[in-house]
């Protein structure tokens, strides 16, 4: 694997972070908190790792990619793009606070943040495929 993977590995790991996100969401509202924990950790694992993996890329290869997509696509692209990366910088703060309310121990302050965090979070993971397959997949070329 070399520094250019790292755009399919950042995919895979923000598939992850909402596959682990989506079923945290199931598992609190059965009622299994442990389990609920455990993925949003693992969740949380996930983007850090993306995270890493994602400047890592981006102070390491110097070459800009462009999107190659032309019609419609290029203002659906640059609307998803343009979304998917204000609400990140957004929620940076919003899961920090999150965490650190479960942990805690004052769940229904975190509870009240995580109302809005969750569902950030989750655009942002799957805006986040999205963003790759068609930069990447579906208009390569960049």
């Amino acid at each position: 694997m070399t520094v250019r993977d790292l755009p399919a590995v950042n995919a895979s790991l923000n598939a992850l972070s909402a596959v682990l996100l989506l079923l945290g969401f199931i598992l609190i509202k059965r009622g299994h908190k442990t389990a609920h924990r455990n993925c949003m950790v693992a969740a949380l694992a996930s983007s850090t790792v993306f995270l890493t993996c994602y400047l890592t890329y981006h102070f390491t290869v110097h070459a800009v990619t462009r999107f190659q997509g032309t019609g419609w696509s290029r203002p659906v692209y640059f609307t998803i793009l343009i979304s998917h990366t204000l609400l990140a910088v957004v929620l940076l703060p919003l899961v920090v606070v999150t965490v650190l309310r479960a942990i805690r121990g004052r769940f229904e302050k975190h509870k009240a943040v995580a109302r809005w965090a969750w569902p950030i979070w989750m655009y942002v993971s799957v805006t986040g495929v999205v963003v790759y397959l068609m930069l990447y997949r579906f208009f390569p070329g960049g």
